[in-house]
C-alpha cells in the first residue's frame, strides 16, 4: 500500500496519491501504516462519526501534530483504505482469464468479494459514509481516482470478452455491470444470514439471469434501454456525463 519495488529490488516510494503525506524514509512509511492501522480499528468499533483524530492519536501514542502530518483529517483515512482496496483489487483482476462477457463479469464480481471480504466489519461501519457522504461516497468527485479504477475491470471484462457487443455497447454495458457490482456488494454488506448464505444465493441466482441477459443483448431494443439507462445513470451518479 505504500511503498512498490523497483527493477533494481530495493525499495521505493509510491509517488503522492490522494490523503498521502510526503516522506522517504522506511521508519515514516512504517509510522504512516500504523496511524492508519490505528485509525481504521477505531473507526471499526466506534464509527466514522464517533472516531476523532485525537483519539486515533492517544491510541496510537502519538502526538495530533504527528498525526496530522500524515493524516490531517479522517477523510484521508477513509481515501488510503479506498486507494488500498481498489489497488489490490486491480491487481488481482489481471488474472480474468479470456471467456464470454458474463463469466468475465463473474469473476470482476466474485474477485472484489474476496478482496473486500477481510474488511468486511469496517466498510460496514462505514456505510453511511460510502452511501450518503457527498464528499467522501463511492461517487463523490474526490474519490473517484478508486472508483474508475474499480469500473475500469468490469468494463475490461465486457470490452476484451470473446462475445463483445458493439463498441457504442460496451461502456454502458460495463457501467451497468459495475453498478450491479455494488449492489451485491451492498447487500453483502447488510447481510445478515450466516456466513453471508443470502449473498452467495444471490450471486447464484445473478449467474443464472446472465445466461438470458447474454441472449437478449443482440437485440437492438435491449442495447437502447441499456443505452438510455447509461444517460441516466452517469447524469445521477457519475461525474463524466458530459
Amino acid at each position: 500500500m505504500f511503498t512498490e519495488n523497483v527493477n533494481d529490488g530495493t525499495v521505493a516510494v509510491k509517488r503522492r496519491g490522494p490523503g498521502r503525506p510526503p516522506g522517504s524514509t522506511r521508519q515514516g512509511l512504517e509510522t504512516r501504516k500504523r496511524l492508519y492501522d490505528t485509525a481504521i480499528t477505531l473507526m471499526t468499533e466506534r464509527g466514522y462519526e464517533n472516531t476523532t483524530l485525537r483519539a486515533v492519536a492517544d491510541a496510537a501514542g502519538v502526538s495530533v501534530g504527528l498525526l496530522y502530518r500524515y493524516f490531517p483529517s479522517k477523510r484521508s483515512v477513509v481515501l488510503a483504505l479506498y486507494d488500498e482496496l481498489s489497488a489490490e483489487y486491480a491487481l488481482r483482476s489481471t488474472k480474468m482469464g479470456p471467456g464470454k462477457w458474463r463469466d468475465r463479469f463473474l469473476f470482476a464480481l466474485t474477485t472484489s468479494l474476496e478482496v473486500l471480504a477481510p474488511h468486511r466489519q469496517t466498510l460496514s461501519a462505514l456505510v453511511p459514509v460510502l452511501i450518503g457522504d457527498p464528499d467522501d461516497g463511492l461517487f463523490a468527485p474526490r474519490t473517484a481516482f478508486s472508483r474508475r479504477r474499480v469500473q475500469s475491470v468490469f468494463h475490461e471484462a465486457v470490452g476484451a470478452a470473446r462475445d463483445a457487443p458493439k463498441p457504442d455497447v460496451v461502456g454502458p454495458l460495463g457501467r451497468l455491470l459495475y453498478l450491479v457490482h455494488l449492489a451485491v456488494l451492498l447487500w453483502w454488506l447488510l447481510d445478515k444470514s450466516a456466513r453471508q448464505r443470502a449473498t452467495t444465493g444471490l450471486v447464484t441466482l445473478i449467474q443464472r439471469t446472465l445466461s438470458l441477459a447474454a441472449l437478449a443483448l443482440p437485440l437492438p431494443p435491449v442495447q437502447m434501454i441499456i443505452r438510455s439507462g447509461d444517460t441516466l445513470f452517469r447524469e445521477a451518479l457519475f461525474d463524466d456525463a458530459g
